[in-house]
């Protein structure tokens, strides 16, 4: 099963100060918009989101169909796929936005100490 790019999607107060500290860390704004309360900050292979007033916690992201800089891959495996392989094994699914047989679409599950992972195919 391949999962995609990796990413860990922060619940920030204030996007502005979040932004400032991890642009001194090195990351590099590479996508979203503040005024919309999101951010997507790149330092090498390493991926982050900033998200204020979208999450209630810290979270992973996976991206299927997507390397690690955001690329469209040509081989993967599908979101669809992921979801019934991890229903499959008795991991429970706790959100899932799936409307069509192929595209973009999203689903979570919580690991066993409460973390959230979302899975996200934008592709």
């Amino acid at each position: 099963m391949q999962l995609g790019a990796f990413s860990i999607s922060l619940a920030v107060s204030d996007i502005g100060k979040s932004r400032g500290f991890y642009t001194a860390l090195g990351f590099e704004t590479v996508g979203g918009d503040e005024q919309q309360g999101w951010l997507i900050l790149r330092n090498g292979d390493h991926t982050i989101g900033l998200f204020q007033g979208m999450f209630e916690s810290n979270l992973m992201t996976f991206n299927p169909g997507w390397d690690r800089q955001a690329n469209a891959l040509d081989d993967f495996t599908d979101i669809r796929d992921i979801q019934a392989q991890l229903a499959s094994a008795g991991i429970e699914i706790d959100s899932a936005t799936i409307e069509s047989d192929s595209g973009p679409a999203s689903f979570s599950v919580t690991d066993p100490d409460g973390t959230v992972i979302l899975f996200d195919q934008l592709v």
